[in-house]
């Protein structure tokens, strides 16, 4: 049998607009993908669906890379302090 998989939480969205039409709504969309790394939705909001909204985050595994890069030149300076100090 399958055995199901954990589910991690990414990034958080955060909204980049609110339109009256889908139209103007994937015209921003197609703007802000024009950015690196970032990943973008509209989804339907309001009352009765009425009005829509651009998401927008960070590609997480563009973050997840230069976290990882992040640490490793900390450890490296940190370790090269280490040998100067002998």
């Amino acid at each position: 049998m399958n055995e199901p998989t954990l589910h991690q939480d990414g990034a958080p969205w955060t909204s980049a607009g609110k339109f009256d039409n889908f139209e103007q709504a994937d015209q921003k969309r197609l703007e802000l993908l024009l950015e690196e790394g970032a990943q973008v939705k509209v989804n339907r909001c309001g009352p009765g669906g009425v009005l829509y909204q651009v998401k927008t985050r960070l590609d997480p595994d563009s973050v997840d890379a230069e976290l990882r890069r992040e640490e490793k030149r900390r450890r490296k300076k940190k370790l090269s302090k280490k040998r100067r100090k002998k």
